[in-house]
């Protein structure tokens, strides 16, 4: 179960983790300053295992893999978007954050909510409302099960 964080349109790479914090990609360091540009009290507040979710052309900017590893760190369990920025998708599924582009989902849910998430759905547990989860190609679902692209790599070799 998890808090919903959500933000609008074009929110990108730079407001999801600032460049000025780049010196250190440690967990700690990138959890300490996700989104506080844009969100002052995300990091006080975020959670293992919430929820973000945003607008049209979420993740644009630049191609630092930085933004959702420090989304990952913040304990964000699902990024839920009307659309995303090519690269910070592919970023996302490579670091094993899971990404879900449905424009309803990001219409519906709102700031605050609390939604579960199982292997079939996404249930707003505030509004009652259930979403079914996109099935996602068998290659991408073993990365995200694996928590990122070279975990996976380690694991078949």
């Amino acid at each position: 179960m998890g808090r919903v964080f959500k933000y609008g349109d074009n929110v990108d790479t730079d407001v999801i983790i600032p460049a000025r914090y780049l010196n250190d990609a440690s967990n700690e360091n990138l959890k300490a300053h996700a989104m506080e540009d844009i969100d002052a009290s995300f990091h006080a507040l975020v959670k293992e295992g919430d929820i973000v979710v945003g607008g049209y052309n979420f993740g644009c900017g630049s191609s630092r893999e930085h933004a959702p590893l420090a989304l990952k760190a913040s304990g964000v369990k699902i990024v839920i978007a009307k659309s995303f920025a090519r690269i910070f998708f592919r970023n996302a599924i490579n670091t094993g954050l899971l990404v879900i582009e449905d424009a309803r989902m990001a219409d519906e849910i709102s700031q605050n909510d609390t939604l579960t998430i199982d292997s079939a759905k996404i249930t707003d547990v505030t509004t009652g409302k259930e979403y079914p989860l996109p099935t996602l190609d068998g290659y991408v679902q073993k990365i995200i099960e694996a928590g990122g692209l070279m975990n996976l790599i380690k694991e078949e070799n």
